[in-house]
């Protein structure tokens, strides 16, 4: 080319969930039967609809408005609804013009930092939910900011390391939670939460917190929303109806604004993503359409009762599956839909593998573990020897060694086969 056209960041875009698939796809094509356990999809792991939430959607489809564009910020019934449901805590008031609709949480991840600007930087947490420190890093042109997670402490955010590297770089000015936290399954405790927003008060930053997995808590934990704890900080609540309902195709998600008119910088930088969004003209219609419908039906309170006592009868088997056994750290899931387990400092090696009978399958994954990190070597063996697909930890801008695997499998039976396969083949794994 005549010109670099290159993106400065574009090295930062990665996204190991699913590259992972193109290794799985060559595995099958060998033969090799594949239990997808890289991507957050409950209905490709067989959760069924219910019924009645076809019906309000196909009840949706009958009318001509719902193939009609939406306002650019989205439809103002929903959004006064969604409004409503915030302002009832009584902690933050917001309107309807404090919420923006995106083609799911995805398009709003893009929004938000690419119309930053290029020098002000959002600290998020490490191990990293790809999306946002993928997108964050090649907004920047440089290498994501992270404070860390500490697997001894059930992943809770490591609140001096936060402060350290706020005082140290004096480009951050935005603060990233993920609470519910994908990918390591903690539900923050009021405290942390109440934490990062002193900090953000006391820096002057502003707060980002990816709330998607809200709704789907348990083990007795109960999340605290940003809106119940942002004061009087400027913030930013990401929210959407893809793990909810679960309707991932739908790509539907939103944003809260909480406190614009608190800063007016801050003001001015929610009005540019507003105006990009106004580009696109606006997000689908019909999953707007019906979220007052299906949120406010009694069924649905029931519905999520009944599915978050099956994740925690879910957690609870795994955890049990995992725990003791020596060189992991295993941590319980109470929130969202995965379990993150780490290795302990030392327990892996680049000579440590596992049998594969089949020849090509087996020389497939010896030519792929070459120079790869050594949990990434260990997530190999595992697809090739029992077609299980997990993510490597470091695929989360993570430098503690591990893997994160969903608890979306809905067979029973072959849930309990995977992770006593899996308990079963890290024993074998540390000990080769």
């Amino acid at each position: 080319m005549r010109n670099n056209i290159v993106h400065a960041g574009a090295h930062e875009l990665q996204y190991e969930i699913r590259e992972i698939v193109a290794v799985g796809n060559i595995l099958k094509d060998m033969g090799l039967e594949v239990c997808w356990e890289n991507i957050g999809d409950p209905v490709l792991k067989g959760e069924k609809i219910p019924s009645w939430i076809k019906s309000v959607i196909k009840d949706a489809v009958d009318l001509d408005s719902s193939f009609a564009y939406s306002p650019t910020k989205g439809l103002e019934e929903t959004r006064i609804f969604l409004a409503e449901i915030c302002n009832r805590r009584k902690k933050v008031q917001i309107t309807e013009e404090d919420i923006i609709f995106f083609n799911g949480i995805g398009d709003a991840i893009s929004k938000v930092y690419n119309y930053l600007r290029k020098e002000a930087r959002v600290i998020g947490p490490s191990p990293a939910y790809s999306t946002h420190s993928s997108t964050e890093a090649a907004h920047a042109g440089a290498d994501h900011l992270m404070y860390k997670l500490d697997p001894k402490n059930n992943w809770m955010p490591d609140i001096d390391d936060l402060r350290n590297k706020i005082i140290n770089d004096k480009s951050i000015s935005g603060i990233l939670m993920i609470n519910p936290n994908n990918p390591a399954g903690t539900v923050y405790s009021k405290d942390v939460m109440v934490e990062v927003v002193r900090i953000a008060e006391e820096f002057d930053l502003f707060i980002v917190c990816d709330e998607i997995y809200l709704e789907i808590t348990y083990n007795g934990k109960i999340p605290t929303p940003l809106s119940d704890v942002i004061n009087g900080v400027c913030g930013i609540s990401m929210r959407g109806i893809s793990k909810e309902l679960p309707w991932p195709g739908a790509r539907c998600g939103w944003i809260e604004v909480y406190n614009r008119g608190n800063d007016p910088m801050f003001r001015t930088y929610i009005e540019t993503i507003l105006n990009a969004k106004m580009l696109e003209v606006c997000s689908t219609t019909l999953p707007q359409t019906v979220i007052p419908s299906l949120l406010s039906d009694p069924r649905y309170k029931e519905y999520h009762s009944e599915r978050n006592k099956q994740y925690e009868a879910k957690s609870k088997f795994a955890y049990d599956a995992l725990v003791g056994i020596e060189g992991v750290i295993v941590n319980q899931t109470d929130g969202a839909f995965y379990m993150t387990v780490a290795f302990d400092d030392g327990v892996l090696n680049d000579k440590q593998m596992l049998v594969i009978s089949n020849d090509k399958i087996r020389n497939y994954i010896e030519a792929s573990v070459c120079n790869v990190a050594l949990d990434k070597r260990f997530v190999y063996y595992l697809l090739g020897t029992t077609g299980i697909c997990v993510v490597p930890l470091t695929g989360f801008s993570c430098d503690i060694y591990g893997f994160r695997v969903t608890l979306l499998e809905a067979d029973m039976e072959k849930f309990e086969w995977i992770f006593k396969t899996i308990a079963e083949k890290i024993k074998t794994y540390l000990n080769s």
